[in-house]
């Protein structure tokens, strides 16, 4: 009797065991996501605010997932160059400046990593090679 209760502990152990642990892009995707939290606070939120809700009629907010997918390869050069003109967020157009920032590479990948997966949004890890080669496009 006692024999089917420990297999089926040792069982359930195994599949807790397995379930816990995470492939190598989801522990990478995690590292960037909560990297670029950090720098997003340190870097971005000033302006675009704690749950990337923008400044009403100033600063566009971060919240539209269609802009980020069709915008992904451009927002590397948005952050290292800046940003002029205008710019249509959520069928709101927006014509401030954003500035330049002196975000290395990897810190660009982990703070576009989160902003494109935090606030609503749902797209992939943004790897260091993906930004050097965005950033290698910009005009």
């Amino acid at each position: 009797m006692k024999r089917p209760i420990l297999v089926v502990l040792m069982l359930l152990t195994l599949i807790i065991t397995i379930a816990s642990c995470q492939n190598g892009k989801g522990i990478e995707f995690n590292r960037y996501y909560s990297a670029g939290n950090v720098v997003y606070q340190a870097h971005c939120q000033n302006c675009h605010g704690t749950k990337g809700e923008g400044l009403k009629g100033l600063i566009p907010p971060l919240t539209d997932s269609a802009w980020f997918k069709n915008n992904k390869a451009t927002l590397a050069c948005s952050l290292k160059n800046g940003l002029k003109g205008n710019i249509t967020i959520l069928s709101k157009q927006y014509s401030g400046e954003m500035p330049p920032t002196d975000l290395s590479p990897l810190e660009i990948a982990q703070v576009v990593t989160y902003v494109t997966n935090a606030f609503g949004n749902k797209m992939a890890t943004t790897t260091t090679e993906q930004v050097d080669a965005d950033l290698a496009k910009c005009r």
